[in-house]
């Protein structure tokens, strides 16, 4: 397992429009066999800061996400909204058991 934590500050005026790019996006990353989890959350004091924890079977399953037609249209529809470069921190399981990341049905 590879966890990723993606920190994303966007311009005051492109949070809606972030925050539905984000949401279609992780709608379709969670259906990647690679993907045990996509959440996208957002800064409570400050509605400009969003998460995005993406939790990856294995490190190969992060080059299959960026070769999706889902990725490029995030990234693409993104790029402008960003106050600031986007910046990412990878992180190794420790718990729950890597079965314990995935979805329930339905999700």
């Amino acid at each position: 397992m590879l966890i990723v934590h993606v920190f994303v500050h966007v311009k005051p005026d492109c949070v809606e429009a972030f925050k539905a790019a984000s949401l279609e996006n992780a709608r379709h990353s969670v259906r990647e066999p690679g993907i045990a989890r996509f959440d996208v959350i957002q800064q409570t004091d400050d509605p400009t800061r969003f998460v995005l924890v993406e939790v990856y079977r294995t490190v190969e399953a992060t080059g299959l996400h960026k070769e999706t037609e889902h990725y490029a249209r995030w990234r693409d529809a993104v790029a402008e909204m960003m106050a600031e470069p986007r910046a990412s921190m990878k992180y190794a399981n420790l718990f729950p058991a890597d079965a314990g990341w995935d979805y329930p049905a339905g999700a």
